[in-house]
């Protein structure tokens, strides 16, 4: 069974982008845009205090008829994170993010943040870990 720490391990890009509670939302989905990805984690200091996604600004911005420029991360952000850890299994990502409708996932150890997995991040190890299992029964029956 994949762990997230294998997970992290083999994503090309393990820079976690984060963002100030304080900062404005233009400031969050410009670094957003800029970095390509669809969430930030908001820290206060070292500690995780909430995270940003696309979702959040569509529908707390967009649809409220907010301003970005005049609306801080603190206004918008889901301040009730969950978390896993290394030693999470992928499968046991996946399900807690289909039950709770989410796409991001923090990583926190020992109260720090280690990694951020995507929903994407957790596919692609699943598929990786079903190519194998595929090959290894190939060369089963093959003999």
């Amino acid at each position: 069974m994949t762990t997230v720490a294998q997970v992290l391990q083999n994503k090309n890009n393990i820079e976690i982008s984060t963002i100030q509670p304080e900062a404005t939302v233009l400031e969050a989905i410009t670094l957003m845009a800029s970095k390509g990805i669809g969430a930030v984690v908001v820290v206060k200091d070292t500690q995780v205090v909430g995270i940003l996604s696309e979702r959040d600004y569509t529908r707390k911005i967009a649809l409220m008829q907010r301003t970005s420029d005049h609306t801080t991360v603190a206004e918008i952000m889901t301040g009730t994170v969950l978390s896993v850890s290394r030693t999470n299994t992928v499968d046991e990502c996946l399900n807690l993010m289909t039950d709770r409708h989410i796409r991001h996932l923090p990583v926190i150890e020992n109260d720090q943040l280690v990694g951020l997995v995507s929903i994407g991040d957790l596919v692609k190890a699943t598929m990786e870990d079903q190519k194998v299992l595929i090959d290894q029964l190939q060369q089963y029956i093959s003999g």
